[in-house]
């Protein structure tokens, strides 16, 4: 790496630190509220997973950290050319293909469905205030592993697939806080409540507003995507600080929040 990206990973850590404590302060007082903070962390997340996937789209070249969608058609795109024993885009070859090109995809489909599995597990056994503070306490050790494997080893493989542990464990965290619609790592579902809620808008039949929350799900996701794809192209692997640095303010936030809230299941 050149002086240039050197000089900016550090520029994006000390930033990174500098906003550490803001967020925790910030957060530590959302998550305390029952609705507000439930949104807030999930728009949170939900742009930290598109910013993993943006990152990763350019790391891996096409395959995505979160995105299973995409992932199991590369997958089955993969099996189908090797099952042939070429690669094609259209009707120009691409040259021979093998089934060693689906291992990756099948890697990180393994590994979100682990890391959901574990996730929810975690959920599961951990006390009711606890759970949220826990499962991203998972998910940022597994951001940190993957960060340090990515500048100790040029193995960027086994870092995206660290990452797809983490963003498979990230659905059960949101999951674990109650007000926020739907999984933080995909959107298309997202998407439709979005045209049913503004189906309901124009005919009076629901909210006026009633789309926001979908909207922002999904400004969110574009947004952290643009911001990921924009930070791996400046400083490579050291993007990661960003989120492995939220997620662990986020934990930390609603392990506070767990200390100084009211004892008992929140609401």
């Amino acid at each position: 790496m050149g002086p240039c990206h050197e000089t900016a990973g550090l520029l994006l850590a000390a930033g990174l630190a500098a906003a550490f404590a803001g967020l925790v302060a910030a957060l530590l007082g959302a998550l305390r509220g029952p609705s507000g903070g439930a949104q807030s962390a999930g728009l949170l997340l939900t742009a930290l997973a598109g910013y993993v996937d943006g990152l990763g789209f350019t790391w891996l070249g096409g395959l995505y950290p979160s995105f299973m969608s995409g992932n199991t058609t590369q997958l089955g795109v993969a099996l189908g050319q090797a099952s042939l024993g070429q690669v094609s885009l259209g009707q120009v070859s691409l040259g021979q293909a093998s089934f060693g090109q689906a291992l990756m995809p099948a890697g990180l489909i393994g590994l979100f469905l682990a890391g959901a599995t574990l996730g929810t597990l975690l959920s599961i056994v951990a006390p009711s205030r606890w759970r949220t503070g826990v499962v991203l306490a998972f998910e940022a050790l597994l951001l940190l592993g993957a960060l340090a494997i990515g500048l100790a080893t040029p193995a960027l493989d086994l870092s995206a697939l660290l990452m797809a542990l983490a963003m498979g464990a990230q659905n059960a965290a949101i999951a674990a806080v109650q007000g926020f619609r739907g999984g933080t790592t995909f959107v298309t579902g997202t998407l439709f409540s979005l045209g049913q809620g503004l189906a309901r808008a124009l005919t009076g039949t629901g909210p006026a507003l009633g789309w926001w929350r979908e909207a922002a799900a999904w400004l969110a996701l574009v947004s952290g995507a643009v911001a990921g794809a924009a930070a791996y192209a400046t400083v490579t692997v050291h993007a990661l600080i960003v989120p492995a640095a939220c997620v662990s303010a986020v934990a930390v936030a609603a392990g506070a929040s767990a200390i100084l809230g009211p004892a008992g299941p929140r609401p």
